[in-house]
């Protein structure tokens, strides 16, 4: 099980950094973690999109970590930043925190600070799993995956470069 410092700093686009326990005081962390320079992250976009929607509703707090600044990182999700919240890692400190190789990835981080599920690259039955596991966690209906419209499998691009 992987387990980030909980004094690791989170920058949200708009507003001051905090470190990830004062982020998971509430609620759980279900992030989609992903690079803008990359074409395999914008493949997943709207399917995040998607699943992160179905979670909105519940005990997580759904969220983007984007690998840039905040200049980059509202260009690349657009509008999508008004529907969940965006932290920038443009050091890509939190993706080492989570122990990630390949982006896209998807992460399940627990309130206890522990990382339950993840996902790396877009596989959608492990994607699959990670949902499977928040719903497990907070009692929540879970998205299809894969759905009509989504990206074929994809292994993505390093996430440490």
């Amino acid at each position: 099980m992987i387990t980030p410092s909980p004094d690791t700093e989170l920058q949200p686009l708009d507003g001051p950094s905090r470190p990830l326990h004062e982020w998971l005081t509430t609620f759980h962390l279900l992030s989609v973690v992903i690079d803008p320079y990359t074409n395999e992250s914008a493949w997943v976009l709207q399917t995040a999109r998607r699943i992160l929607a179905q979670f909105a509703g519940s005990s997580v707090r759904t969220n983007y970590v984007v690998t840039a600044g905040a200049d980059d990182a509202r260009t690349f999700l657009g509008p999508l930043v008004n529907e969940a919240l965006v932290f920038c890692d443009p050091d890509r400190t939190f993706v080492k925190q989570l122990g990630l190789t390949r982006l896209p990835a998807f992460t399940f981080l627990r309130i206890d600070g522990n990382v339950t599920a993840k996902a790396e690259g877009w596989n959608p039955l492990e994607w699959r799993a990670v949902t499977d596991e928040v719903a497990r966690t907070v009692s929540w209906s879970k998205p299809l995956i894969p759905a009509p419209g989504d990206p074929g499998a994809f292994a993505g691009t390093p996430a440490l470069v």
